[in-house]
């Protein structure tokens, strides 16, 4: 089998999660990170580094 390669957005999407997950978070608006848009964890990730 052939291995998928990782798109940027799915980089940057999986970089935003380790660094809420290294503050804390594990979960927004009742679900776990992973289940949630780029947008959505972008926009904590900014509130929670203010």
């Amino acid at each position: 089998m052939k291995k998928q390669e990782e798109t940027p957005m799915e980089v940057k999407k999986e970089k935003i999660i380790q660094k809420l997950v290294n503050k804390g978070v594990y979960k927004l608006e009742g679900k776990q990170l992973y289940e949630l848009p780029l947008y959505s964890l972008m926009k904590a990730y900014t509130i929670r580094m203010d």
